[in-house]
């Protein structure tokens, strides 16, 4: 029976678009450390991909870092490392003598898991934060929403000027954006369409 590994053509899918991601590609993560913890592992095939989950994870100030997914070799052998069963009713021969650690296997291994309390408060955090997140799009909070793809404005006002951008600059922005927009839902309506048009926005 062949294991998930060698029944696999890709590393991951995107996080985004569901993409599959192929080994010994590059591949995009997101700077925030909310999305790369192991247990949220978020991965985008493209920046354009990392720029849709912005908003929804209503991430004030985030840029997209680039990465090289492993190759199927080496993927094949971090995930054996993983499932690989540890037997412990071997005991040491030396009482009190500390036994050899093999380095490879050690790195490859998972991680002990955190006390059972750490993991209470980091599920009570993320779903502190993913109620407040459902509560703010109820009650009309989306309308501070950043409407602006962040990584293309501050890659153009650098290629422009050579200067960088502030992170509330997105927020201003976002704000005019949505002023025009209204000035425009009014002038379709005005002119009794359901289709807002490029004219509308003279």
């Amino acid at each position: 029976m062949e294991t998930e590994t060698q029944m696999q053509d890709f590393w991951k899918k995107c996080s985004s678009c569901k993409k599959a991601i192929s080994f010994r590609t590059k591949y995009w993560v997101c700077n925030v450390s909310t999305c790369t913890r192991k247990r949220t592992g978020l991965a985008f095939c493209t920046v354009s991909c990392w720029d849709a989950h912005v908003p929804m994870m209503n991430h004030k100030d985030a840029w997209a870092e680039e990465r090289m997914s492993p190759s199927r070799e080496a993927y094949a052998i971090e995930r054996q490392g993983a499932e690989a069963p540890v037997d412990r009713s071997i005991p040491n021969e030396r009482q009190g003598a500390e036994a050899p650690v093999d380095r490879s296997f050690h790195e490859m291994a998972p991680q002990p898991a955190s006390h059972p309390e750490t993991s209470k408060k980091e599920n009570h955090m993320e779903n502190t934060e993913q109620t407040t997140s459902a509560q703010a799009t109820e009650t009309g909070a989306t309308e501070k929403e950043i409407l602006i793809v962040a990584s293309k404005l501050k890659a153009y006002i650098k290629e422009s000027s050579g200067m960088n951008t502030a992170g509330n600059v997105l927020e201003t922005l976002s704000d005019r954006v949505r002023t025009l927009c209204d000035q425009a839902i009014n002038n379709a309506k005005s002119a009794g369409r359901k289709t807002v048009m490029d004219r509308d926005f003279t």
